[in-house]
């Protein structure tokens, strides 16, 4: 992963529908490092006209705690543009780009995103993008498409969409390839992977769904959708280095400034070779720590 890139901290993301006063006026009370205004699948084609019009302010009401926003809009390209007008502003941090063809279909976005930005009084880039890939065609551009704008920051695949698409049955086992495959690519650009290991879908299990976003930080996700308030202390906690980690990180860092001092690049800790991997991962958690240490200072001041 590209360490250069200023990515933010989302290690949860509320999904919350724009147009549900309910949900709005509770979001900023959760914890979510990030709301997800949703004004895709879950507002109907009648309301998308009144949803538009709500964004701006919710997104000032939902941030109040200190959480990002992200607006997660539709496609056509017709419907989308009129999203992206509604949503580019000072406090909208993000677009969840939906049904992502290629890299070109991000360039054009990320035109459109400019201009508003410059025309509203934006810093450039202030607007970030996730890549949403749910189609095979999509699949196989990913690459590409992660590398296609500057203000991307994140790739996640719609597992439901994706199997849906392809036909098949949207299982942990026939959802791993396509997944790992997405963070190899989101990694090559210095993106954060976002999503699960397996469905999101079944969160009426805390335990097993706990154990599931464990796994899901070992293949290297980085954060995740939550689909109801309950998922995002769990998710929140999972998708943080443990206390524990983090000792062992500052451990490493200190041994290897010790041993470089005497001349050697690898040494032995607690009966565990420690080389140049190792050391870079620790520095990476470390890293991590602190921006995550920035993030929570946010929401409590």
């Amino acid at each position: 992963m590209n360490p250069a890139k200023d990515l933010p901290v989302w290690r949860s993301l509320l999904y919350v529908p724009v147009n549900v006063e309910k949900y709005v006026d509770k979001a900023h009370t959760r914890g979510a490092d990030a709301i997800q205004l949703d004004l895709e699948d879950s507002v109907p084609l009648s309301e998308k006209d009144t949803a538009r019009t709500l964004v701006e302010k919710a997104a000032a009401r939902v941030s109040r705690g200190g959480a990002d926003v992200v607006v997660r809009i539709n496609r056509p390209l017709q419907m989308a543009v009129r999203d992206l007008e509604a949503s580019v502003c000072p406090d909208v941090h993000g677009i969840a780009v939906t049904k992502v063809e290629g890299p070109d279909h991000i360039r054009l976005l990320n035109e459109l995103v400019s201009e508003l930005e410059q025309k509203r009084g934006l810093p450039p880039g202030h607007t970030r993008f996730i890549a949403m890939i749910e189609t095979p065609r999509s699949y196989f551009n990913m690459p590409a498409i992660a590398a296609a704008a500057e203000r991307m920051v994140a790739m996640s695949i719609g597992g439901e969409d994706f199997a849906s698409e392809v036909g098949m049955e949207p299982t942990e086992e026939t959802l791993q390839l396509p997944k790992q495959t997405m963070i190899y690519a989101a990694r090559s650009a210095g993106l954060m992977p976002f999503g699960y290991i397996a469905s999101v879908a079944n969160f009426g299990d805390p335990e097993g769904f706990r154990r599931m976003v464990r796994r899901s930080r070992q293949f290297g996700f980085m954060g995740a959708s939550c689909i109801h308030p309950g998922q995002v202390p769990i998710v929140t906690e999972e998708y943080t280095p443990s206390a524990g980690e983090i000792a062992w990180a500052r451990r490493i860092i200190e041994e290897d400034r010790k041993q470089a001092a005497a001349g050697r690049g690898s040494f032995a800790l607690d009966g565990k070779m420690i080389d140049i991997p190792v050391i870079r991962r620790a520095e990476a958690l470390l890293q991590r720590h602190e921006a995550i240490q920035a993030r929570e200072a946010r929401k409590t001041s």
